[in-house]
C-alpha cells in the first residue's frame, strides 16, 4: 500500500504574488500596531526633516512601526532588527518591501529619542479612553539596570589626581629620551617617514591624560554647581566622587543583587494597579530613591490629567517630608518607613481605636500599615509595579541600556515603556474591552 502525504514542493513557482497579510490572523499584533501608530500623531519626527534632498529616507511611520513592534518582541539591537525585516512574516507585513539597514535603525533611534516621550504619552492616553487607568491605586518602584559602560571604566577623583601626576612625569621622561637619540632615529627612519613622530606609547599615555583630565575637571565642575545649587561651601570633589570614562553620566550604583554594584542607572517606574499600565517612567542618576517619590507623583499627575486616590512605595522612597507633601494632595500614602520582614508581617497585631494625636509621621505610618486595610493597600505592590519590573527586565530584555547618557538611556526606557503599554492594550481590546 503506498502512502500519501500532502504536496511538498519547496521550488515551486507561484502564478500569482502571495499578500502577506494572509500568512498572519487577524488579531496578530502586526495589524494592531499598524492601526495604532496610524492614531498617533508624528508631527515631532516629521518636522525635523529638511526640505527635499537627495536619496528620500525611510517613511518616519515605517520606523517607528518598526522599532514599536521591536520592543514589544523584545529586539532591541538594530541589527537583530534589519535580519528579522528580511525573515520575519510580521516584520516584512509592516515593511511592505522596504528593507532598511541596521545603520539606518540605529540612527532613527539615536535622532528621534526625545520624540519618545511624546509618543509614550500617547498611548497612555489611548489606555486612559479604553479604560485601562483608574488611578485608584498608583504603585511606584525602581530597578537599576546597566549602563552601556563597564564600572572598570571608572575612575575616582584622588586617584585621578594620582594618575595624572604619574603620566605627567612619564611624558616627561619619555620626551627627554626621546630628545636624547633624535639624531639616532634620523638614520634609522625611512625616506617616508619624518623620525619625529610620536612613539604609539607616548600616544597612548597623552591620549589618556587628556582622558582623566577631562573627567578630573568636569568632576570638579559639577561639585561647584552643586554647591551653589544647595548653598554648601564644598568645592572641591570628594576623594571617592567617581566619574566613568564610556558613559561619564551613569553613575556606580547598588544593583538589585545584595552585596553587589554596578555602573548604570535607576529606572523609575509609575504603574496603575487596574490593569498594570505604565503611568509615568524616568532614568535618574540617583543611587537611591528617597527623592524619586514627588516628581513620580507629579509626573502620574502631569501624564493623566488627574490625581490619584492611593499611591505606594517601598522603604527606599521613605521620608517623613515625601509622605507629608503628597498627603497634602490628598493622596493616601503607603510607604514602609523601614524594611519589613515577612515573619514581621505575619506577627505584628493590627492596632485598634482611633489614631493617637500628636506622634510623629513615621509612628503614623507604621501603625497604618499594620492595619488590615493598610496591609491589604501596602501589598498591592507585589502584584502592580513589581512583576512589571521583571517583564520589562526579562521578557523585553532592558537589562543594560544601549545608548549612553541619561537623555537617551531614558528615551529607551520609555520606549520599552511604550511598548509594555500597547501590549496591555491590544490584550485588552482582544479580550473585548471597548473604547470608553
Amino acid at each position: 500500500m503506498s502512502k500519501v502525504f500532502r504536496p511538498y514542493q519547496p521550488d515551486q513557482i507561484l502564478m500569482l504574488a502571495p499578500c502577506l497579510r494572509e500568512w498572519l490572523p487577524a488579531d496578530h499584533e502586526v495589524y494592531f500596531v499598524s492601526d495604532l501608530t496610524d492614531a498617533l500623531d508624528l508631527e515631532k519626527i516629521y518636522g525635523s526633516y529638511p526640505e527635499e534632498r537627495g536619496y528620500p529616507p525611510y517613511h518616519p511611520l515605517l520606523m517607528v512601526r518598526l522599532w514599536l513592534y521591536a520592543y514589544m518582541r523584545g529586539i532591541r539591537s538594530s541589527r537583530k532588527l534589519a535580519r528579522a525585516t528580511r525573515e520575519d512574516v510580521g516584520f516584512r507585513v509592516l515593511c511592505a518591501g522596504n528593507e532598511p539597514d541596521f545603520r539606518t535603525l540605529a540612527e532613527f533611534r539615536k535622532r528621534h529619542i526625545d520624540a519618545i516621550e511624546d509618543l509614550f504619552l500617547q498611548v497612555l492616553r489611548l489606555c486612559q479612553e479604553a479604560g485601562l487607568v483608574k488611578l485608584g491605586h498608583v504603585a511606584i518602584d525602581s530597578t537599576k539596570v546597566r549602563a552601556n559602560a563597564s564600572k572598570h571604566k571608572a575612575m575616582s577623583y584622588d586617584r585621578m589626581v594620582e594618575e595624572e601626576k604619574r603620566l605627567r612625569q612619564q611624558i616627561r621622561d619619555m620626551l627627554a629620551a626621546s630628545d636624547a637619540v633624535d639624531a639616532e632615529e634620523d638614520t634609522k627612519h625611512g625616506p617616508n617617514r619624518r623620525g619625529d613622530e610620536l612613539p604609539a606609547e607616548l600616544a597612548h599615555r597623552q591620549s589618556r591624560l587628556k582622558k582623566i583630565r577631562e573627567a578630573k575637571l568636569a568632576l570638579e565642575a559639577e561639585t561647584r554647581a552643586a554647591a551653589e545649587a544647595s548653598g554648601s561651601g564644598r568645592t572641591q570633589p570628594d576623594p571617592k566622587d567617581q566619574r566613568n570614562f564610556t558613559d561619564p553620566e551613569s553613575r556606580i550604583m547598588p544593583s538589585n543583587e545584595k552585596g553587589t554594584f554596578l555602573q548604570g542607572y535607576s529606572g523609575q517606574l509609575a504603574v496603575d494597579a487596574e490593569h498594570q499600565v505604565i503611568v509615568a517612567a524616568d532614568v535618574v542618576q540617583a543611587p537611591n530613591d528617597k527623592q524619586q517619590m514627588i516628581p513620580m507623583v507629579e509626573a502620574v499627575i502631569d501624564n493623566c490629567g488627574e490625581i490619584p486616590e492611593a499611591c505606594s512605595a517601598d522603604a527606599g522612597y521613605w521620608s517623613e517630608a515625601t509622605v507629608d507633601a503628597i498627603e497634602v494632595c490628598e493622596i493616601e500614602t503607603y510607604i514602609a518607613p523601614e524594611r519589613i520582614s515577612h515573619r514581621e508581617w505575619r506577627e505584628a497585631k493590627a492596632p485598634r481605636g482611633r489614631m493617637p494625636h500628636g506622634i510623629t509621621t513615621k509612628d503614623r505610618m507604621r501603625r497604618k500599615l499594620r492595619t488590615k486595610a493598610g496591609r491589604a493597600q501596602y501589598d498591592k505592590r507585589k502584584i502592580t509595579v513589581e512583576p512589571v519590573c521583571g517583564q520589562l527586565k526579562t521578557v523585553q530584555g532592558i537589562r543594560q541600556f544601549l545608548l549612553r547618557g541619561v537623555r537617551k538611556a531614558r528615551g529607551e526606557w520609555l520606549l520599552a515603556c511604550m511598548a509594555h503599554n500597547a501590549l496591555k492594550l491590544h490584550r485588552a481590546m482582544v479580550g473585548g474591552l471597548c473604547f470608553a
